[in-house]
């Protein structure tokens, strides 16, 4: 009795503070333990970690903020469109483990313009990858930091901005004293910490609502109460009595549906930042079995997220919709802080109005809250609350780590050692690196301060950008021997420049006052899913001017050929 009043006298605040506090602190103890101390362990940790911990850290670097926090909130708005993100992201990092990490391990280079520069053997193709690769990290990045923001600002009460900067420092600690050494083990416990606290509430939800532990059950059981009403029949009815589709049924068209999904998983496969863990394992074999211990660890989390998302949607309309503004829940009044949600009483009446139509609805959401508000919304206790932020900051600073090693290693090992001063000493080239490693995170909050959208949305313009520029040139690169530099450069630099207009013109909406309607999008296809249609513009130029220019260097083809032969095949055949 008295260990349940003295759980619940702490509060969500200082729960947050003890678990955040725990967690931060194994951060950099792991940090100061494995620190890089040759360029070596800076870029790939040695190439010594185990299969194991190598899935667990990639598992994490997989599962960002967008993951954790964003994509959950998108599902529990957009329903079956929301699928989408499921499938793009699963299906492309199944893609990505059996299509390209143990090619690229066996290529044994540090990063992808290291990759691209040497298979393509320019210095030009190495400075457009370099480019490629700082602007899908940028993007990417800004919205773990966006992330980061948002769980500050409501959990320890700060706002949004300064949360991003306590953030910055956090990252910035460990990111740059063990570099990828540092971050790999680091990420083994963020996945540790964000899939129990994604989980925990989850299970927690799925008993209270379907009396079922397991919540992939309990998104399509009876509910608890018996009635005998499905859940999804029950948020089916409360969506069409306000106005909106029944979630079960899907709006978008199908041209954009698969367009976002192989968007998203061709981007998969080109995203810097997870291709950089498969050089970390000491051998080709070892690269895939960390790929297929990371697939199973990740699945473990997008099964869980539909089930979130529809707990969460069901939570929150009957809750607030057609509640007095004065007798709404305390989780209310608390996110309503943090102008995350908020209610504008257009009638009058002090009766919160939740409804499709957009003149008489007075309640806006912003979808990033869902996943971190669920738990104080089903009335969980304060320390599920408070573990979920935990959750939500590791999943965000995990990716954020391993994107600014990206940016630090494109800069200090890409440009200043291949290209700009290749007589750098291995510890001028750390010093470089670890200098580069403190700006990008500089323009890193700044981007999470300022950025052009929720979560999820600016993840799934990052991914469109990998699949324009690197995916094609990847692919090419290790299947096609014929593939040369001319062509590379001219598929990158048409397959970045088309998708980049893209977005400026429909996501930013700097040509036009106003962002041009979704029926202006180019055949039907919205900013997210547009990575498809640059990244086909990629293949088709890199192979026409391919065939316009001469043929590789015959050492460059051995190579190509050679990364494709099992390791010991060879000797099988003697």
């Amino acid at each position: 009795m008295m260990y349940s009043l003295f759980v619940e006298g702490i509060g969500v605040q200082n729960w947050t503070y003890i678990l955040v506090g725990i967690t931060f602190a194994l951060y950099i103890g792991i940090a100061i333990w494995s620190r890089a101390g040759s360029t070596k362990e800076f870029y790939v940790a040695g190439g010594g970690v185990s299969p194991l911990a190598n899935g667990m850290a990639t598992a994490a670097d997989w599962m960002s903020a967008a993951s954790f926090i964003s994509m959950a909130g998108i599902i529990s708005f957009a329903g079956y469109d929301g699928a989408v993100y499921l499938m793009g992201w699963t299906g492309g990092y199944v893609l990505l483990a059996l299509l390209l990490a143990p090619y690229l391990r066996k290529f044994g280079k540090f990063t992808v313009p290291d990759f691209i520069g040497d298979r393509y053997y320019s210095k030009t193709a190495r400075i457009v990858a370099v480019f490629c690769a700082l602007l899908v990290s940028f993007t990417y990045v800004a919205g773990q930091m966006r992330g980061v923001g948002i769980v500050f600002s409501r959990f320890l009460e700060v706002n949004i901005n300064s949360g991003v900067i306590i953030g910055m420092l956090i990252v910035l600690f460990y990111a740059v004293l063990g570099g990828m050494k540092g971050i790999t083990y680091t990420q083994v416990a963020q996945y540790c910490v964000l899939i129990f606290a994604f989980m925990v509430p989850a299970i927690f939800i799925s008993i209270q609502m379907t009396g079922n532990p397991i919540p992939q059950l309990g998104f399509g059981g009876e509910l608890a109460d018996g009635s005998g009403v499905y859940l999804l029949d029950k948020l089916d009815g409360l969506s069409t009595e306000l106005g909106f589709a029944e979630y079960t049924e899907g709006s978008k068209s199908m041209i954009d549906v698969f367009a976002i999904t192989l968007a998203l998983m061709v981007g998969t496969a080109g995203l810097p930042h997870v291709i950089v863990r498969f050089f970390t394992v000491k051998r080709v074999k070892d690269a895939r079995k960390s790929a297929g211990i990371a697939l199973l660890l990740i699945v473990l989390l997008y099964s869980t997220a539909p089930a979130v998302a529809v707990f969460a949607r069901t939570n929150m309309i009957e809750t607030v919709s057609n509640q007095p503004y004065d007798a709404v829940p305390e989780w209310f009044k608390k996110w309503e802080t943090t102008g995350l949600i908020g209610f504008t009483d257009k009638n009058e009446d002090g009766v919160i109005q939740y409804v499709a139509d957009k003149s008489k609805n007075e309640l806006v959401v912003d979808r990033d809250i869902m996943v971190l508000a669920n738990p104080e919304i089903a009335s969980l206790p304060d320390w599920v609350i408070a573990l979920v932020a935990a959750g939500g900051l590791a999943a965000a600073l995990s990716t954020a780590a391993g994107l600014l090693l990206v940016i630090s290693a494109s800069v200090s090992h890409d440009l200043i050692k291949k290209i700009i001063n290749p007589k750098i000493s291995e510890k001028g080239e750390l010093i470089a690196a670890r200098l580069s490693a403190v700006g990008a995170v500089c323009v890193a909050g700044y981007f999470g301060i300022n950025p052009p959208g929720f979560v999820a949305a600016v993840v799934a313009l990052a991914f469109g950008l990998a699949a324009a520029s690197f995916f094609p040139a990847i692919i090419l690169g290790i299947f096609y021997k014929r593939m040369n530099k001319e062509g590379a450069i001219a598929g990158m630099v048409v397959g970045i420049t088309s998708m980049l207009l893209y977005m400026i013109k429909y996501k930013l909406g700097w040509f036009d006052e106003v962002v041009p309607h979704q029926n202006e999008w180019w055949f039907g296809i919205s900013p997210e899913g547009f990575g498809s249609i640059a990244m086909i513009l990629n293949f088709l130029v890199s192979v026409v001017v391919m065939k316009l220019t001469p043929v590789p260097p015959d050492e460059v083809q051995d190579i190509v050929e050679n990364i494709r032969i099992p390791s010991g095949a060879e000797e099988a055949t003697h």
